[in-house]
């Protein structure tokens, strides 16, 4: 996997207060991953740009909200979440992260 390929697959980490609660109860990292991208796919490209041991993922499909503008309705766009299980004593920085 070459490195554009990598940075297709993670396109941002999800920063808020459930995720950093998961970051200091479970070691769990959650990144927006592309559409197309497989477990397999999120659990190589943590590694390869992180340098860490991920022992699990979890994917999830984010359903677009409905919402009205200008008495119009429209939606927003439907996006993908990995939930990323790192190995014991691996952490990454969130915060320094430039996706």
């Amino acid at each position: 996997m070459s490195a554009a390929n990598l940075y297709e697959v993670i396109r941002a980490p999800r920063v808020s207060e459930k995720t950093a609660r998961l970051q200091e109860v479970s070691n769990q990292y959650v990144f927006e991953v592309a559409q197309t991208a497989t477990k397999s796919d999120v659990k190589a490209a943590v590694e390869k740009v992180f340098g860490v041991k991920v022992e699990a993922v979890n994917v999830v499909n984010v359903k677009g909200k409905a919402k009205a503008f200008r008495q119009r309705m429209g939606r927003r766009g439907n996006s993908r979440k990995a939930y990323v299980t790192l190995a014991e004593g691996q952490s990454i920085d969130v915060m320094t992260v430039s996706a």
